[in-house]
């Protein structure tokens, strides 16, 4: 009877667990509040039955009542949780084909380029299936562990970069790709190695290593830059209508960013509608 009094208590004083989601409360915050409620349904249940007061309501019809709002609650959470669901699974998928379609173009003005040999897009952000999204994890505040080294290579290849070495650097660079897949600093090295490509005239391949800088990770510290460059590349190879939807993704991905202003100027130059 204690423990109940408790709950009631809680649930009377609007106890944090029980709080309701906000429209804006991410997929995380929502199951959270579903192991919470699930949890609390049973402990319900548990003292209701246990004092023999669920079905005569000696106890009153608060805690009854309260139980059949969790469960609305519980109703209402599981349906915007398979909204947000829904909305990453489409916006995964709709970005992994626009990848694909830049890859596709990309190679049909690339000299040497067998579309044949494209094979598949991976899915944006390295999901496989874009009905499996991940739940997001924690993240403990270090990031990614360099390899050994790791660093080292990647501050010579930059420093030939800066220095002008640009053959250097693009090979250096692409070195550094082969040698650390999937590293903390692959974006970061594909997009300088870009740079270095489109300083050399080599602008399809400059625009790839943009793509593929940006696709590696489009939420990462270079992804705005590598995004506008793209659409710059694309503009340079003849590829207008790409590059204008590429420059349009810009503000609307990286609203406060510099690369926004950039584009939106590059779209002005272009004409792009």
């Amino acid at each position: 009877m204690r423990a109940l009094r408790s709950l009631v208590l809680m649930l009377a004083l609007g106890a944090p667990g029980f709080g309701i989601a906000q429209d804006g409360a991410t997929l995380a915050d929502i199951r959270q509040q579903l192991a919470i409620l699930y949890v609390e349904i049973d402990a319900l249940r548990n003292e209701l039955s246990a004092t023999g007061q669920l079905g005569t309501g000696f106890a009153g019809n608060t805690p009854l009542d309260r139980l059949n709002a969790i469960e609305a609650e519980l109703q209402r959470l599981t349906s915007k949780t398979e909204e947000l669901e829904f909305r990453i699974n489409r916006i995964t998928v709709d970005g992994t084909n626009r990848i694909g379609d830049l890859e596709f173009r990309l190679c049909e003005v690339e000299p040497g380029c067998d579309i044949s040999l494209l094979g598949d897009t991976p899915s944006l952000g390295g999901v496989d299936s874009a009905a499996q999204v991940p739940a997001p994890q924690t993240d403990n505040g270090t990031g990614p562990a360099l390899a050994v080294g790791e660093q080292a290579v990647f501050e010579r290849a930059k420093a030939a970069l800066d220095g002008g070495d640009w053959r250097g650097a693009a090979d250096q660079f692409a070195v550094f790709v082969q040698t650390y897949p999937g590293g903390p600093l692959s974006s970061q090295a594909l997009f300088h190695r870009g740079i270095a490509l489109e300083a050399l005239g080599e602008l399809s391949n400059a625009a790839r290593s943009y793509l593929d800088s940006f696709s590696g990770e489009p939420e990462g510290v270079v992804a705005p830059d590598a995004l506008l460059r793209l659409g710059v590349s694309l503009a340079a190879l003849g590829q207008v209508p790409d590059a204008c939807v590429t420059l349009g993704e810009v503000p609307v991905r990286f609203p406060s960013s510099s690369a926004a202003i950039e584009a939106q100027s590059a779209r002005a130059n272009l004409g792009c509608p």
